[in-house]
């Protein structure tokens, strides 16, 4: 069970840091490239407030381009994305930012007034059939990544810890046996330990018995290890840029061929 009262406090949470973090941009800033192929600080803006949009039955702006033409949009949800991202290109600074908060708090009342049940109950979510408390988690886990390639892009680092920064990695944990097993390919038997070094800390263990599984603890030294920062990790998982370029951040401990398989099959987000 996702709890509500834990995700919706903590996506509030989230939506007011992006919140001060666009308040404190320059309006040039707005148009700077960040690691989304071809999308601004002001496209990912785009890209939060139409997924709220959308969920509050909102239809996107008109847009001329052939969004399905576009290199960088491989699939549905990625073109129902461009939609907002194109519809709102002439939008100023200003009213992109009003509108991120009427819709947020439109969203914030909607959520508030949802009851455990509702948070229950089954739903299609990015990740498949799941429930909808599911899919509020991920909608943390997307607004604090889009969050960090914001500060990135900018240079103001900051908010990678925290209830909800760890509520939101959640994602990126319960992936790691489907990333491991499935993308990676480890074997039957392998035992695969992860370590993040900060500003997230915690040791996390992948067993493979059949399936690739989270295990409280391996029955044996790990087949491989890895070793990383919180924020590695998130990028690499986010699919943010070359994996080969930030290999050598990664220490790998043992079978290092298995590790090097892992590390580049971490990219998993649409």
């Amino acid at each position: 069970m996702i709890e509500k009262d834990a995700v919706v406090p903590a996506l509030v949470a989230e939506w007011s840091a992006i919140d001060d973090l666009l308040t404190s941009l320059r309006p040039e800033q707005w148009e700077w490239p960040t690691a989304l192929p071809e999308w601004t600080v002001r496209d990912n803006v785009s890209h939060i407030i139409g997924t709220e949009c959308a969920l509050d039955g909102q239809a996107p702006p008109p847009c001329a381009t052939d969004v399905r033409a576009l290199p960088h949009v491989r699939n549905d949800i990625g073109a129902a994305n461009e939609l907002w991202v194109q519809g709102l290109r002439a939008e100023s600074p200003e009213r992109m930012l009003e509108r991120f908060r009427d819709i947020t708090a439109t969203r914030r009342k909607a959520l508030e007034a949802m009851t455990q049940a509702d948070f229950d109950a089954p739903s299609w979510t990015p990740a498949g059939q799941a429930t909808f408390g599911r899919f509020m988690r991920i909608r943390l886990f997307d607004c604090w990544m889009h969050e960090q390639d914001i500060r990135e892009a900018v240079g103001v680092a900051g908010h990678e810890d925290g209830p909800g920064a760890e509520l939101a990695f959640a994602e990126i944990i319960g992936a790691l046996g489907y990333l491991v097993g499935k993308k990676a390919a480890a074997p039957e038997g392998a035992g695969v330990t992860v370590e993040l070094t900060g500003p997230i800390r915690g040791t996390w263990h992948v067993l493979v018995a059949g399936r690739a599984s989270l295990v409280d603890e391996l029955p044996g030294p790990a087949t491989t290890t890895l070793r990383l920062s919180s924020t590695l990790l998130s990028r690499l998982a986010g699919g943010r840029g070359p994996v080969a370029e930030r290999l050598p951040e990664v220490t790998i401990e043992g079978d290092t061929d298995l590790g090097t398989r892992i590390v580049h099959a971490l990219p998993f987000t649409i």
